[in-house]
Formats: C-alpha cells, sequence, structure tokens
C-alpha cells in the first residue's frame, strides 16, 4: 500500500486596522495546484496583531485534512511569535520575558493547536513592498475591515 502524499499549499495571510485598536480586517490567499481561494473577515474593534493572527488561524481551520502549508506573513509578530517566543511564554505560564501576561493568548493557543495539526513551513515577506501574493492578501484584509460589522 502507498501513502498518499499531503496535499500543498500556499497561503498568504495578512491582517489591517483602521485605528490600532479600530476597525480591522484579516485577508488569506490560498493556493493548491490549480486551485485558488480568498477569505477575508473583519471585527469592528481590534488591533492589527489580532487580525494577523486571525488571518493564519482561519487559513488553518479552513483545512479539511493534514496539509504541507507554507504560510507567508509580512508580520514578524505572527511568526517569530508561533516559532520562538511561545516555547518561552507556555514555560512561564504564558507570561512575557518581563513577567507580564501574554497579549492575545487565546488566539496564540488556537493558532498552535491549529498548527499542529499540519505540517507548516513559516515564512516572512516584506509587506507593501510588490510581492503579489502579500498584496493580494493586504487587498483582502482591507476589503474585511471595510465590510466589519
Amino acid at each position: 500500500m502507498t501513502e498518499t502524499a499531503a496535499p500543498a499549499v500556499v497561503a498568504y495571510t495578512d491582517g489591517a486596522c483602521k485605528g490600532n485598536p479600530g476597525r480591522g480586517g484579516w485577508g488569506v490567499w490560498m493556493v493548491s495546484g490549480p486551485h485558488e481561494r480568498e477569505m477575508w473577515g473583519g471585527e469592528l474593534n481590534t488591533t492589527n496583531n489580532r487580525m494577523e493572527l486571525t488571518a493564519v488561524i482561519e487559513t488553518l481551520k479552513s483545512l479539511k485534512r493534514r496539509c504541507k502549508v507554507v504560510i507567508y506573513t509580512d508580520s514578524e509578530y505572527v511568526r517569530k511569535g508561533i516559532t520562538e517566543w511561545i516555547h518561552g511564554w507556555k514555560r512561564r505560564g504564558w507570561k512575557t520575558a518581563d513577567n507580564k501576561p501574554v497579549k492575545n493568548a487565546e488566539l496564540w493557543r488556537e493558532l498552535e493547536a491549529m498548527a499542529a495539526q499540519h505540517d507548516v513551513d513559516w515564512r516572512w515577506v516584506r509587506g507593501h513592498n510588490g510581492d503579489p501574493g502579500n498584496e493580494r492578501a493586504d487587498g483582502l484584509a482591507n476589503r474585511g475591515a471595510a465590510e466589519a460589522r
């Protein structure tokens, strides 16, 4: 019996906020083979960091089975948070190095749980620098902010 390879997915994610806190949105552009998907949403009173995290969480939640996922984000907060900082936060009981509660801890926990269900490669891309995938995700995040109710 041969093992079926996990599907490969490339996702560009972004968050946007009009005021911080303020009206915010998240956007995702995903590609898997010939298939593309756009997703977006928003909230009336949120922060840019919450929207960046939500974009990645919604990406991973949308996958119906284990996948190899390359996530491109222009948020070092997200990339470093999930690959580096989270280990110390958990060791310290969800406290920062200066013993303050980790902001957005509930979203970090959800992201960690979602990421554990897939094989994720976290990549940073410079925002607002002409990268087509990042620009598309940014447009979707702004759409999410504009449509927030």
